[in-house]
């Protein structure tokens, strides 16, 4: 055993497996490496008693069980001789094989039983009460698990996290290692995540020409492919060569036969949209002309307004104890009289009654109608506003996961429609084209569809600028909020995201009672305020506690960005104790009791309801709980979210973050009693008008600014907003 800085090696035989997770592979070892037993922990799937292994990794010591060794290069030796044979196949490693026949077959083939397992199971008919069928069977069952090991060695040696050993195998089975090699690029695909540096330093070092047209057409696609994070459903040619030949550093010049060969094979397309040669991968360009083909369809339809319009509007005013406004009455009237619409507003402007009147209509008319949005937390809100459940979008379609593909599908499409009659989504600046085509795709001919938002929030993180694009368009049928009602407007919340929506710095002169500013000439101090805020002058002087306050950044970065706020108010408010269990991942110590963030999609993730009610999949990106135990013991931390609880095993806590501070970004859709803006110098990309007017719009009772006055004027000024590449809105233009 080799023990040092940095990267440590042992050696040694598999004593026992302590643990082992099926789905991941995440193990715990015993190991016998000469010197007693060693604690193994890693990526090692299918490994078991008696097997030779050699492991570099890097020591780390478990909160509760002391000092273990976490693999992340893994050699594995088949057992040798007949008492090492025999313990691994009696430990249940093959299927089919126990204690007993591992026993018969040492007695019967010595130290050769696991050559004839592999390279000649029809033997192991010499064994009483082997049948041929169940001799092929283990001989598969064995030759899939080498698949698997080699595999994993393959991984190990080139520095690929052996994680992805899991995924790859389950799309591409026992010919997994060989895909791999053939083509490294399949890495870079959004399932597996691996960086394109990686996976191209693979295949360089495997021989293949810097010119090679496997590896242009798979800078082609990368590129397209991480553009979708940019917000693009397409990229113009003229700027997608130069950035592939950086990208690859070879000449631009040289990509153009590869993107024909794509173009060629359907894997790209290539159009002309809005005066762009527009390259899309195929599966966003589809997604993009379904979206703009069936919306532009509804938007034509016209319906029969029920008899008596006007008095059943009436009726719901009156149920409702209310008087719309023109443009309220408007949008209820329209509810009745088209297939599809828009709803729009900034703050205060009555969206949420003119909701409830279209949701009220809606009933009226007999109509089973679903409410929805794209993320946990606006859905729950929804619901609460109109006193009717509301789903994720996600959840309404129903996620699940394809094992074979290892992708997300929905159970609800053309073929399997949801059996409602409207469909009411709110928040629709969060949701992408991708998105989008799904919902629209499991609607029925005849459903309704009411689309509700505000165009000038952050646009979504996928794909797409829908809303924008759809308003923009003029197609589809529209009503515009713009009336601030008197309650609202008494509301310098309300007032000051106005302003700050007409490029008018809000005034920071603290003279109302729910929007505050607290001067700070630097970020230390800013830091500083905002932990005492949440600490002690908010609970002591308003009663609201740390848990109904949400602190926000524009950035990650810097002294009060959220990555040094979240240390400091989690230490603040949840600090170490002797009954709060606590377990260190990476740069985070995550603690019962903390405020967690997913940040990234989880389809096949499994949550059961709180009460045992309900079970169902997928933890989305954005989605906020909080930890309610921690079983250092089992390796487990639950979390909860919004009375979902979902179990997260070490492998999986690369998923999550402490969210006692979040970026700007990342709380679209929610709302909440309190909200602290840092607001502290950084790049002008984040300090922008949209970033400050989503912040504005997040708060619900009071909003407090700390930082430098001289940035809220920057951000109110800079109505700076990054292209996306979109051929929605012209495509909607082409339909008329």
């Amino acid at each position: 055993m080799e023990q040092g800085e940095g990267q440590n090696r042992i050696e040694g035989t598999v004593e026992a497996v302590i643990y082992q997770n099926e789905e991941n592979g995440y193990t715990v070892l015993r190991v016998d490496a000469g010197e007693g037993g060693l604690t193994v922990v890693g990526c090692m799937p299918g490994i078991a008693p008696g097997e030779e292994i050699a492991v570099t990794g890097q020591w780390m010591r478990h909160a509760s069980y002391g000092e273990q060794f976490k693999a992340e290069v893994v050699e594995r030796r088949m057992p040798a001789g007949e008492k090492a044979v025999y313990e691994y196949l009696a430990s249940g490693a093959v299927k089919g094989i126990g204690a007993a026949t591992a026993r018969r077959m040492v007695e019967e083939f010595g130290a050769d039983a696991l050559h004839v397992l592999e390279e000649e199971p029809e033997r192991l008919t010499r064994i009483r009460g082997i049948t041929r069928k169940k001799a092929l069977a283990m001989g598969e069952a064995f030759r899939l698990q080498m698949g698997m090991r080699r595999l994993l060695e393959f991984l190990g040696e080139n520095g690929v996290e052996l994680k992805l050993a899991i995924p790859l195998y389950r799309r591409y089975g026992d010919r997994a290692l060989e895909t791999l090699r053939e083509n490294p690029y399949l890495l870079v695909d959004p399932e597996f995540g691996v960086d394109f540096s990686t996976a191209d330093t693979l295949a360089l070092a495997a021989g293949l020409d810097g010119e090679d047209p496997q590896r242009i057409e798979a800078g082609l696609l990368f590129e397209l492919q991480h553009n979708l994070n940019n917000g693009h459903t397409f990229l113009p040619r003229r700027k997608l060569l130069p950035a592939t030949a950086q990208l690859l550093g070879v000449e631009p010049e040289r990509l153009s036969d590869g993107l024909d060969a794509l173009t060629e094979r359907g894997e790209v397309v290539e159009e002309r949209v809005a005066g762009e040669d527009a390259c899309y991968l195929a599966e966003l360009q589809e997604a993009e002309t379904y979206v703009a083909d069936v919306l532009g369809e509804m938007s034509r339809r016209e319906l029969l307004p029920p008899d008596g319009l006007d008095d059943i509007i009436e009726g719901i005013q009156n149920a409702q104890g209310i008087v719309y406004a023109p443009q309220q009455r408007e949008a209820v009237a329209l509810a009745a009289r088209r297939q599809v619409m828009l709803l729009t507003g900034g703050p205060g402007t009555g969206k949420t009654t003119s909701l409830r009147g279209v949701l009220a209509l809606f009933d009226v008319l007999g109509l089973e109608t679903a409410l929805a949005a794209p993320t946990g937390r606006a859905a729950k809100r929804l619901g609460e506003l109109c006193g009717v459940e509301g789903a994720t979008i996600h959840r309404l379609l129903e996620t699940q996961f394809d094992p074979h593909t290892g992708r997300l599908v929905f159970a609800h499409d053309e073929q399997d429609p949801l059996k409602v009659d409207a469909v009411i989504v709110d928040e629709t600046s969060m949701v992408d084209v991708p998105l989008m085509r799904a919902l629209l795709s499991a609607l029925r001919l005849d459903c309704r569809l009411v689309l509700v938002g505000d165009p000038d929030q952050l646009p979504s993180v996928g794909p797409g600028s829908l809303f924008a694009d759809l308003i923009r368009s003029g197609v589809l049928p529209m009503v515009r909020l713009t009336e601030i009602f008197r309650q609202a407007a008494q509301s310098a919340i309300v007032r000051n995201a106005h302003s700050v929506n007409r490029g008018i710095c809000p005034p920071l002169d603290n003279t109302s009672s729910d929007f505050f500013f607290l001067r700070r000439r630097d970020s230390v101090r800013t830091a500083e305020t905002i932990v005492e805020l949440v600490e002690r002058r908010l609970p002591r002087n308003l009663g609201i506690p740390p848990d109904q306050i949400q602190v926000l950044s524009p950035t990650r970065r810097g002294t009060a960005g959220t990555a040094a706020l979240n240390r400091a108010l989690q230490a603040a408010v949840n600090p170490p104790s002797a009954d709060r269990a606590e377990r260190r991942f990476g740069e985070y110590i995550f603690r019962e009791g903390d405020r967690v963030m997913q940040v990234r999609n989880n389809y096949d993730v499994m949550w059961q309801e709180k009460d045992g009610s309900a079970v169902g999949m997928g933890i989305f990106n954005g989605d906020i709980g909080r930890i309610t135990s921690i079983d250092n013991r089992n390796e487990v931390i639950t979390v909860d979210f919004d009375g979902r609880l979902v179990e997260y095993s070490p492998d999986m806590l690369l998923e999550l973050e402490p969210a006692y501070a979040i970026t700007v970004h990342k709380s679209q859709g929610s709302e909440y009693r309190a909200v602290i803006l840092s607001v502290c110098d950084g790049p002008p990309m984040l300090l922008t008008r949209g970033v400050l007017y989503t912040a504005i719009t997040r708060a619900r009772e009071l909003l407090i600014l700390v930082g430098e006055d001289q940035v809220v004027a920057r951000m109110t000024a800079n109505d700076r907003q990054q292209r996306r590449y979109s051929g929605l809105r012209w495509r909607l233009g082409q339909e008329f």
